[in-house]
């Protein structure tokens, strides 16, 4: 059938029109991956499953925006020879084409899913290209698998006929209003495919990965069952793929470094609750208990409260993250996994199976929970805290109460973690609870009723700092009354540092140095010790404190672990962070760029690695192990102990 009218709008009809026959078409093809591939997938209920269709709309719209954008545009161009005969039959061309090869994308991955256990990415195309016969693969893969074949043409025949039903006639003059109308419209559309390219809009929401697939599984084998193909090589097009590592034999390696974990003691299990607490940009700078030493013992800092804490808390004298990002954060601080090149969670490795300080605790009894105020979709940490294990996620959603909300980020922390104390009195102990807050974040603003009451500093982020550490205050002297409190092992942290200001941080390791408190009311756990800890370490030492009595996955090491061979590590771009006792060697990933010894030389001005070969090499032998462990282990998915 034809449409016509008087306004030149059926254009844009007929285009959502076929749209949502690729929808449809998508649709069919995530039940036939699911159906070839049913013994893969154990224990998923047709409830589990419809929810999982659910979501699939979401990579479904994002994948077929980036497909069809030429498409999309040509259609948009608001002038008449969109109209025309020949331009629609060239349009008709590429969008069966180019959808086609959507569809046959899809298609691979209903026989080629049971070899990799993971949806096609764009590695796909460097695992081949050194194969000297690939004709004759593409050909081998042809004749074993012809029903594909026979699935394609039915897929192509069935939205050539779908396309055909609809067509578009122009009866309408261009006059300047119809102009003006369609140039609205182009622009509408464009924004409507930015925010379907992105998955969802707003200020926290990231462009969506193969890693948001999450939010609607239970365990990470299964996000292939919500992703498509096409989306899966679109979003990692880009990302960087790991390189597997051979240093050292299998033995030797894991003499140097081991990330398997093992019971350290056989004492008994202590069930203590456990609560996380990430802050937002809080830099070790602006603490200043931690900072004694600056301006002559003249430094205050901007954490009156924090402060406080520090001198009822067990802490470090060197603490660090392993990343500069809010992303980075979580994987390290909840599964021990530093990002290296790129965020973890971004990365092709995501849908690794993963083990998570929450997951372990929780085959413990734990009732586990995180609380974040923004949107729940924002960062993406609905999706990585469910993965992790984390059975309930209170966000700005669950959050009832109206006006409390920045306008930018979500609910201010203050209120937020007066809500929160009541939330976590409501869960069954022991429990394992992790805060993330918001309200230090740029454009770093403060409820209005708070301008001018805290020091301003001259850093923007001081300011709010002021504000998040009284809501720290208010919230341990609520929490202090509930009586889950006494039995609870606190640990605070940052997600990352922010911009600095004295020159003892405006180097690399003060761009990474944060403070890691651990705190049990009651004074057993306070002093300060001369050594380094990161991010990663905090899982592997809050479970050897509780005697987990069993082995476990994580990088990090156990920070009230004696020995002194532990090292720390951040990546920036490609190169390497890497801290071992007092020195700090500096590696591009492929060679030593240069060596400081941080305890003689603060400020990092003094390049000693021509001068102390040697401890160069020792260091980048740890330097080495690493990499092996975490390169091939990223590769081989085995970042569990089983």
């Amino acid at each position: 059938m034809k449409i016509k009218d008087t306004t030149g709008l059926n254009l844009y009809l007929v285009l959502a029109y076929r749209f949502l026959i690729l929808l449809f078409l998508y649709t069919l093809c995530r039940i036939g991956f699911y159906l070839f591939n049913q013994g893969l997938f154990q224990n998923i209920t047709f409830p589990k499953y419809l929810y999982m269709l659910w979501g699939g709309l979401k990579f479904d719209v994002s994948a077929l925006i980036y497909i069809n954008a030429i498409y999309i545009l040509l259609h948009l161009i608001p002038f008449p020879f969109r109209y025309r005969e020949g331009f629609q039959k060239f349009c008709k061309w590429l969008f069966l084409i180019t959808n086609s090869l959507g569809i046959i994308a899809n298609l691979i991955d209903f026989v080629y899913y049971k070899f990799t256990l993971k949806r096609t990415t764009a590695t796909v195309f460097g695992q081949f290209s050194n194969e000297q016969n690939k004709f004759k693969l593409f050909v081998d893969f042809l004749k074993d698998y012809w029903y594909l074949l026979l699935l394609l043409a039915v897929f192509i025949w069935a939205f050539h006929k779908l396309y055909q039903l609809v067509k578009v006639k122009n009866t309408v003059k261009f006059t300047w209003p119809v102009y003006l109308l369609h140039t609205v419209l182009l622009f509408a559309i464009t924004l409507m495919c930015i925010t379907g390219v992105r998955g969802g809009w707003g200020f926290g929401t990231r462009p969506i990965t193969l890693s948001n697939a999450g939010e609607f599984v239970d365990t990470p084998d299964q996000m292939s069952l919500v992703l498509n193909t096409p989306f899966a090589i679109i979003r990692t097009l880009r990302v960087s793929k790991l390189k597997p590592v051979n240093y050292y034999d299998e033995k030797t390696l894991n003499s140097i470094y081991n990330p398997i974990h093992q019971p350290a003691d056989t004492a008994a299990f202590k069930k203590l609750n456990v609560v996380f607490l990430i802050i937002e940009s809080l830099g070790k700078e602006h603490v200043g208990s931690l900072n004694k030493d600056l301006l002559g013992g003249k430094y205050k800092g901007y954490t009156p409260f924090l402060d406080s804490l520090v001198g009822e808390s067990y802490t470090f004298t060197h603490t660090y993250a392993n990343g500069r990002k809010s992303i980075d954060a979580l994987p390290s601080v909840i599964t021990g996994i530093p990002s290296i090149n790129e965020p973890f969670v971004l990365s092709i490795y995501s849908g690794n199976k993963t083990t998570s300080i929450a997951q372990l605790l929780g085959e413990k009894g734990y009732e586990t929970a995180f609380f974040h105020g923004a949107p729940n979709g924002s960062m993406g940490f609905s999706s990585y805290t469910h993965l992790a294990g984390i059975k309930k996620y209170f966000g700005q959603n669950e959050y009832q109460k109206k006006g409390d909300s920045d306008g930018t980020w979500g609910i201010w922390d203050d209120p937020y973690m007066q809500y929160m104390a009541d939330e976590i009195n409501t869960l069954k102990q022991p429990f394992f609870a992790s805060f993330f807050s918001l309200s230090s974040h740029h454009p770093f603003r403060l409820p209005d009723e708070y301008v001018g009451k805290f020091p301003k500093g001259p850093l923007p982020v001081q300011e709010p700092l002021g504000y998040t550490d009284m809501a720290l205050r208010n919230f341990f002297r609520k929490a202090a009354k509930m009586p889950w409190y006494k039995n609870t092992l606190f640990v605070l942290c940052a997600d990352h540092a922010t911009v600095s200001y004295l020159p003892e941080y405006q180097n690399s390791p003060g761009y990474f140095s944060i403070p890691i408190l651990f705190y049990r009311p009651g004074g057993e756990l306070k002093g300060k010790e001369d050594k380094l800890v990161q991010q990663i370490d905090i899982m592997p030492t809050v479970l050897n404190y509780l005697h987990y009595d069993k082995p476990y996955f994580s990088f990090g090491f156990d920070a009230f672990d004696k020995k002194t061979d532990n090292f720390v590590l951040n990546n920036n771009d490609g190169s390497f962070n890497f801290y071992m006792g007092d020195y700090y060697l500096v590696n591009d990933g492929k060679d030593n760029q240069a060596l400081y010894n941080l305890k003689t030389d603060r400020l990092v001005q003094h390049n000693i690695l021509k001068q102390e070969p040697l401890i160069a090499e020792k260091l980048e032998k740890s330097l080495k192990a690493f990499r092996q462990q975490y390169n091939n282990r990223m590769i081989e998915n085995k970042l569990t102990f089983k």
